[in-house]
């Protein structure tokens, strides 16, 4: 079916146009078609601004094995009301991917559940060095330098050297120092304020590992990305020392919580790397804007509410967010702290760039028909009951936002709709296994 989008405000690589898209068999065919173009539908979107799919590099959706926090059917659909339309998910499940087996696991669930499109990273333990030089169909490798589940710890730094000497995959880590995590740990093991977890978890654990992986990668020349920078020291160290080799990027929470909120929100924010304060907010926001972290994404990592509101320190760490990641930085535009480019930059484009992932992150001929149509001026309150993912709970719940994904597409296909507040999920359509260009 050829399908025509007109009227909308198209977010273009060049900029904003006033221009008609068109769709047909999951690609993007024409864009500023004539007048008299035949089409089987026909879009009015006046008003409303379409942008690419989202593109979240940074997702745990707890399938296999822990599926009574997260599946893949249920935070899928909450990837397509946010206007995802592709996610990349980390290896710490159960059993871990960990070989080649464990990843085409995770597609075969995916290809019978997701409603948008998918990737899954391979992970690095001490020991399984020949996985990773040969993983195909993954985007790339995740390495838990620091706060590991499982057999993932990577802390060696003999195994860190032979990972990025010997394996050709771009790179991905979670960067926490463990060392000095557990000596904080030691000094604050009898405390039950959740506010000392930022303490346990502080600015150095951040910046320590970060520095000893930025080194790893410029001195074996190995692309690698700098997942959810927490702190301003980080943002620092990026902005005085930028290399070819490195990307970065941030995560909705830790630009827009920090360590005043505990009191209000309490658990809902545990995460780590841990909330921060306003001032590494303040200087993640202008790294953004400056530049010099590319990506935003979520790390969405829930837990039920049994679990994830138990007292400190009993509480998991992790939040859920791709449902309200987009309308979040939408809700900046408007506030005018952002341009919807940026967004698009952030969201789309450089995810795409980062993972060398294939005919996505923006509008244009040839590319797939991943898009989602916005209305900036849509208002609506952000409660747990509203929510989607399997937690049913979020950070954000009470908080008004303005300007939502109204309806998104994959490969051509509305796989969701929520214009005059009439939702709606095509639960029968199944998104594919982006394609990587890394070989």
């Amino acid at each position: 079916m050829k399908t025509m989008i007109k009227n909308a405000t198209v977010i273009l690589p060049e900029g904003r146009s006033d221009v008609s898209v068109v769709m047909e068999n999951g690609k993007i065919v024409d864009i500023d078609a004539g007048v008299g173009l035949s089409v089987d539908e026909t879009i009015d979107a006046s008003g409303k601004y379409l942008l690419p799919g989202i593109i979240d590099d940074q997702v745990h959706f707890r399938e296999p094995g822990l599926t009574h926090k997260e599946d893949i059917a249920h935070a899928s659909r909450a990837c397509a009301k946010g206007g995802i339309t592709t996610f990349l998910e980390m290896p710490n499940t159960i059993p871990n991917a960990i070989n080649q087996a464990g990843i085409d696991n995770k597609i075969a669930i995916a290809e019978k559940a997701s409603l948008v499109n998918f990737g899954f990273y391979i992970g690095a333990t001490p020991h399984n060095l020949e996985d990773l030089k040969n993983a195909v169909r993954t985007p790339g490798i995740k390495i838990f330098i620091g706060s590991s589940t499982g057999d993932l710890l990577v802390d060696n730094q003999d195994d860190l050297e032979r990972i990025f000497a010997e394996t050709t995959l771009p790179l991905t880590a979670h960067c926490e120092d463990e060392a000095t995590v557990r000596a904080n740990f030691e000094r604050y093991k009898d405390s039950r304020d959740i506010a000392d977890h930022s303490n346990v978890r502080d600015h150095k654990a951040a910046i320590v590992a970060t520095k000893r992986a930025f080194d790893l990668a410029t001195r074996h020349q190995h692309p690698f990305h700098v997942l959810h920078v927490s702190t301003g020291d980080e943002a620092e160290f990026l902005a005085t020392n930028p290399s070819e080799y490195v990307t970065a990027e941030v995560c909705v929470h830790h630009l827009f919580f920090n360590v005043d909120d505990y009191p209000r929100l309490g658990s809902r924010i545990k995460m780590n790397p841990s909330i921060k304060n306003k001032a590494d907010n303040e200087r993640l926001w202008q790294a953004l804007l400056n530049n010099e972290i590319a990506v935003v994404a979520t790390d969405h990592a829930p837990h039920t509410k049994e679990e994830k509101f138990a007292l400190y320190p009993d509480c998991p760490s992790g939040l859920p967010a791709v449902e309200n990641s987009l309308a979040l930085m939408l809700n900046e535009v408007n506030s005018d702290r952002c341009s919807l480019e940026q967004v698009v930059g952030w969201m789309c484009e450089a995810p795409a760039r980062v993972w060398r992932i294939q005919n996505k992150g923006k509008i244009a001929v040839g590319y797939d028909a991943d898009l989602c149509l916005i209305d900036m001026e849509r208002e609506h309150d952000v409660l747990d009951s509203n929510q989607v993912t399997k937690c049913k709970w979020t950070p954000w719940h009470g908080e008004r936002l303005k300007g939502k994904s109204i309806r998104t597409w994959v490969h051509g296909e509305l796989v969701y709709s929520d214009v005059d507040e009439n939702e709606f999920f095509h639960e029968s359509y199944r998104g594919r296994l982006a394609e990587f260009g890394n070989g």
